[in-house]
């Protein structure tokens, strides 16, 4: 068909009206995968994800790291024996002796990488530039991966074997009437965001107990096609503990607590068929209702301690619960199978952290400048303080729109009753609900030769690699040679099973 005929028909559908002519014009699609239309895409594609390091923006880093390990020795003591200065005439006084500390702390590299292929790169020109995002991505994921290192890393500090439950029942549920045996698992920081959905770098992630898997001893296919095998911070499993239960009653299991571990994953079952039906932040749990059913088996974990990984330094929460750094440590008692022990209440503050507090001045003379906490615990810490004497809600008007009112209150500082320190409570997006850190970031003033507290010390700061074509993909990398040095140990402290 030609112009000239083209122009005659569409001048005789305007004259005519005809239906089956006006068909023939073009008409806007229905839906959007039919006809002629463009397709309105904003470019470049949203990033919708959060990047949530706290300890890692707080912390200094510092270059000029070398050899293997940082080193420093620390004079913790000048009279230890605790030596009287009173003299006698003409006789000399008693010498004095110190303590003195050697510390050491071995690098270890961190990074990760991403990878574009040729086919990928095509497609996005024009909308995004999907080498620079590689970058950035892998650059981002580091970060928050070394966020959790920073806060919670073992390689020092093995968890050992998780104790054998106590079995008991009571109480009205629908459990059925059958003998259930118990075996639980202990977990440091990074095998329970495992388990729970880490919701950093991610989002919408939670606990799926059917697909939910204890990390224990990890086989990573790295980019270049080896592998690593390291632990995935959790204890060696307990052993079993079985009991016979009454249809309609609850069962209730508690483990002692180990230092170090921040929450519990408990298999059920039948004996020889427990499989994951709880993950709890505290000693014990209760089995109420009928069992999932669905869950990893606990045959399926391999009796070894996997707490620890070669290729991590140790974290805050680490070098605090280790032996004989001084830090403040308090578990809170098991109470009531299931339910735990919760913050207690008193005249406006909260008995446990005051403990904590007074604490840190009568052993070392010092306040911390921040209390970590999980939201869970942020709003525990909010209820029991203002829900006290206080209203618990509290209403501020906007003087220019009088009318618009907002609701709630927070606590977000604690005034220590110590010395009047305002203590700053930050949300930690890492900490695991039921534990409470706390942190000195100022260096006491009588403290000599510290700059900083704590400090990342790097052998090689952040660097980008983009390895060599070896397929038809671009190949990227983020990665860092630093280890964490934390000065004073002391100055650290973990509240934990929390209700």
């Amino acid at each position: 068909m030609n112009v000239n005929e083209t122009l005659a028909l569409l001048k005789e559908a305007q004259k005519t009206g005809s239906a089956e002519i006006l068909a023939k014009n073009f008409v806007q699609p229905s839906t959007s995968t039919t006809g002629l239309q463009a397709y309105d895409l904003e470019a470049p594609s949203k990033k919708l994800y959060p990047v949530l390091t706290p300890l890692r923006n707080m912390i200094p880093r510092v270059g000029g790291g070398f050899a293997i390990q940082a080193n420093w020795k620390a004079i913790t003591g000048i009279n230890s024996t605790a030596m009287r200065a009173g003299v006698a005439e003409g006789k000399r006084g008693g010498a004095v002796t110190h303590t003195l500390t050697e510390y050491l702390a071995a690098y270890r590299g961190i990074g990760l990488e991403k990878s574009v292929t040729f086919e990928a790169d095509y497609a996005s020109r024009g909308f995004e530039d999907l080498k620079a995002a590689a970058v950035l991505q892998s650059l981002q994921a580091t970060m928050i991966a070394e966020e959790i290192i920073i806060l919670g890393g073992n390689t020092s500090t093995a968890l050992g074997t998780t104790g054998t439950p106590t079995l008991t029942q009571g109480g009205a549920g629908t459990l059925g009437n059958a003998t259930y045996s118990v075996i639980c698992v202990a977990l440091g920081v990074q095998a329970y965001w495992d388990l729970a959905g880490l919701n950093n770098g991610n989002v919408n992630q939670s606990l799926a107990l059917a697909t939910a898997t204890v990390p224990a001893q990890v086989v990573r296919t790295n980019a270049d096609g080896t592998t690593d095998t390291f632990g995935g911070g959790s204890a060696q499993k307990s052993a079993a503990a079985s009991l016979a239960v009454t249809g309609g009653q609850n069962l209730f299991a508690t483990v002692t607590p180990i230092k170090g571990a921040y929450a519990y994953a408990w298999f059920c079952g039948a004996a020889a068929a427990e499989r994951l039906e709880k993950v709890t932040t505290i000693n014990s749990v209760t089995f109420s209702t009928a069992l999932v059913g669905t869950g990893q088996l606990a045959s399926a974990l391999t009796a070894v301690d996997s707490s620890t990984s070669a290729l991590e330094y140790d974290g805050l929460l680490t070098l605090a619960n280790k032996s004989g750094s001084g830090a403040y440590y308090n578990a809170l008692a098991t109470g009531t199978p299931g339910t735990g022990t919760t913050l207690t209440g008193a005249g406006g503050r909260i008995v446990e952290i005051d403990a904590a507090l007074a604490s840190f001045y009568q052993q070392y003379r010092l306040q911390p400048t921040h209390i970590f906490v999980n939201f869970v615990q942020f709003q525990k810490i909010t209820n029991v303080i203002l829900g006290q004497a206080n209203p618990a809600v509290y209403f501020t008007a906007d003087v220019n729109s009088p009318s618009n009112f907002v609701a709630g209150r927070n606590v977000g500082s604690y005034l220590s009753p110590i010395d009047g320190t305002v203590i700053n409570i930050v949300v930690h997006p890492n900490m695991v609900p039921g534990t409470i850190f706390f942190y000195t970031a100022a260096v006491p003033a009588y403290v000599d030769g510290v700059s900083d507290i704590a400090r990342i010390r790097t052998r090689q700061e952040y660097y980008q690699i983009e390895w060599p074509l070896r397929t038809r993909k671009y190949e990227y990398a983020v990665y860092a040679d630093e280890v964490l040095q934390h000065f004073l140990p002391p100055s650290m402290g973990v509240l934990t099973n929390v209700a």
